[in-house]
């Protein structure tokens, strides 16, 4: 068995002191070639980050790129060479970029209402594929999606990569592995943070293009609650406005109609209880998760003030009271990861889909719990709009879901 390899100490290695160490004299600072090519489909704000991250994380490249938008492209190549040395190849095409086989594997990073039409020309090429979140706007698209993934002779993993920031990751340990409450009772999360930023033809201001806000925003924080309540939801009641943002916004004679708060229950199968609040005109970001169960509470907190530090600051308590130890816990990535995008969670998506590629088993999302996490946010939205709780067991049965949820 080969000597174990210490670690990189990239925090370090990217530090421009160190520039004076010559290539043959890396050990320490010395990265692996990259093993994987990867093909980035949609270069906006997202698709830049997995570019970034790709380069940051190192066991693969990017290789091509494909935009409808050619400026989209030209700025992404532009960033991207502050994060790499090599230049990358622009398709003309989806097939093209799909269908090149010098790539390994596909990052799916359009805009929501387009991820099954890109995936149904992607899945021709047999590759890995990586689907941002949601990856569907609809049920419909959602199923078909699902659909695809269980006859697929690859993988699809979805980018539902909140479970991976370091503060959901340390919960989810406490609550799932250590079973530091005892048995789950009733889950709490909160997102409070500014709207929505602009997108190219302001795509995610309208629902039909974004599924609504509690599907487009919300579905990483459904997923995680239902990963927390270890059963299927059985009943969502919503209810949410646009009360500030976007109220006289309109492109091409359609007015802006997503939700800028919102508050969501649910009833999940085996007696657990979630809520969910949603603001999306907060001067700041703050997210927060309760937990309480027969044995204890955890909270959880992510905090990054945008007029102060513009830091990530995190933190984790746990009470047991009389029955037990409590203790705090501040969970971190390395400065470098957790500024890489989406306080790092990002960054072990990709850690977590390469491990993929060299045959390990993952925790990565499936199209399954996908469709779950749509599931929810379609309910959701549904909910809002006719004022009444939504039987999530009747939407499976009348969509016919049961065998794609297993």
């Amino acid at each position: 068995m080969p000597p174990k390899k210490e670690l990189r100490l990239r925090h370090m290695e990217q530090d421009r002191f160190f520039d004076f160490v010559g290539e043959n004299d890396r050990y320490l600072f010395k990265a692996d070639a990259p093993r994987y090519r990867f093909n980035v489909i949609g270069t906006g704000t997202i698709g830049q980050e997995h570019m970034r991250v790709t380069a940051l994380e190192g066991r693969a490249t990017v290789h091509g790129l494909f935009d409808t938008q050619p400026a989209s492209v030209e700025v992404a190549k532009s960033v991207f060479r502050q994060h790499s040395e090599h230049d990358v190849h622009a398709y003309e095409s989806l097939e093209a970029a799909c269908m090149d086989s010098r790539a390994d594997a596909l990052l799916i990073c359009t805009p929501n209402h387009t991820h099954l039409d890109v995936l149904k020309v992607a899945v021709k090429s047999g590759k890995p594929i990586l689907l941002e979140k949601p990856m569907a706007t609809t049920i419909e698209d959602a199923k078909a999606i699902a659909q695809i993934a269980k006859s697929y002779s690859s993988v699809i993993q979805v980018g539902l990569q909140y479970r991976y920031k370091a503060t959901y990751s340390e919960a989810l340990y406490e609550i799932m592995d250590r079973q530091s409450l005892g048995n789950v009772k009733t889950i709490s999360m909160a997102e409070h943070r500014p709207p929505f930023l602009d997108k190219v033809d302001q795509w995610n201001k309208f629902s039909s293009k974004t599924g609504g806000t509690l599907v487009e925003k919300c579905c990483h924080y459904f997923d995680l609650m239902n990963i927390i309540a270890g059963s299927r939801p059985a009943r969502v009641f919503a209810t949410g406005s646009q009360a500030v943002n976007f109220t006289d916004f309109e492109k091409d004679g359609e007015h802006s109609d997503i939700l800028d708060n919102a508050f969501v229950t649910i009833d999940y199968q085996n007696g657990v209880r979630g809520g969910f609040s949603l603001n999306m005109f907060s001067p700041s970001f703050y997210e927060e998760l309760v937990v309480c169960g027969d044995e204890g509470r955890l909270k959880a907190f992510e905090d990054i003030n945008t007029f102060q530090d513009n830091k990530l600051k995190t933190g984790i308590e746990i009470l047991h009271g009389e029955a037990g130890i409590s203790r705090t816990i501040v969970p971190q990535y390395v400065d470098f990861i957790e500024r890489s995008g989406h306080s790092g969670a990002t960054y072990v998506e990709h850690k977590i889909f390469v491990d993929m590629l060299d045959g390990k088993e993952t925790d990565a999302a499936d199209c399954a719990q996908g469709l779950l996490a749509v599931l929810v946010g379609v309910a959701a939205e549904m909910s809002v709009q006719s004022g009444e709780p939504v039987n999530v067991t009747d939407l499976i049965t009348k969509h016919d879901l049961e065998a794609l949820l297993l």
